[in-house]
């Protein structure tokens, strides 16, 4: 059976890694934005990641410019953004489609592991996937749900 560790995503520097590395955290993986109007996650999220981090638990941010091209700085330029302007340190990886014939084969297993509420479909930056320390897709969180609310299902995998 497939699971998200299964898959490899590159680095913003073009360097690949497979998600295996992350074997036995909690992850959230969500795909970002530096122009959306619902950047200010950025934040909340940095908040989960420094909370938790020692824990086990890793945030994953994966841009995309799928949206109303929200994100149209380069790589490395999208990662000094967001550093400066949220103060992000968790990891970025390259840009990448969300949607589409040319989806990233991890958001294609995502999707299927977790279906939207109308389509499988990603609505809209800031969508959140919860994925256990098996590398299970556990959630599906709409781009509108606030970081903070996932707290409580993160404590559960967790304690679990």
């Amino acid at each position: 059976m497939t699971t998200v560790h299964d898959f490899s995503v590159q680095k913003p520097n073009g360097d690949d890694i497979s998600l295996d590395t992350y074997k036995g955290n909690v992850l959230i993986i969500v795909n970002t934005a530096t122009k959306c109007g619902l950047a200010p996650q950025f934040k909340e999220l940095e908040k989960l990641y420094q909370q938790y981090k020692d824990q086990g638990v890793d945030v994953l941010g994966f841009p995309s410019n799928q949206f109303m091209k929200q994100e149209p700085v380069e790589d490395q330029d999208m990662i000094e953004t967001c550093e400066m302007n949220f103060g992000v340190t968790f990891p970025l990886f390259k840009k990448i489609k969300v949607n589409g014939n040319e989806a990233h084969p991890l958001y294609k297993h995502l999707k299927e592991k977790e279906s939207g509420m109308l389509s499988s479909d990603i609505k809209w930056n800031f969508t959140k996937f919860l994925v256990d320390q098996n590398g299970d897709v556990v959630k599906r969180y709409s781009p509108q749900t606030s970081p903070a609310k996932i707290e409580k299902d993160l404590e559960k995998l967790l304690h679990s």
